[in-house]
């Protein structure tokens, strides 16, 4: 799996407990696909400061994902539904 991908899923579940500039160095990364120099260009630090805050940010993410493992539930639970005939699967991807 692309851990690009990856990440961004864990983003999505735990950004709420970042800080701002954590959420706002890895949306410049990761979503924004702006290099290390482009960040630290716009936001006025060193590229060091933006390398090492992506780290922290994508170890807090690994951590909480160990933690709650809902990334790793989603994942078990899309395994299941397929196993369901149609009309469930359909049903039960309205409510994802």
């Amino acid at each position: 799996m692309d851990n690009r991908i990856y990440l961004i899923d864990l983003y999505d579940y735990y950004s709420d407990l970042l800080t701002d500039k954590q959420k706002e160095y890895f949306e410049y990364y990761y979503f924004d696909n702006l290099s290390l120099a482009e960040i630290s260009e716009n936001i006025k630090v060193s590229r060091n400061a933006i390398h090492n805050s992506l780290k922290e940010t994508i170890n807090k993410l690994e951590f909480y994902e160990e933690k709650l493992e809902l990334y790793k539930k989603r994942e078990q639970i899309k395994k299941l539904i397929t196993t369901l005939d149609e009309n469930t699967q359909n049903q039960i991807k309205e409510l994802i």
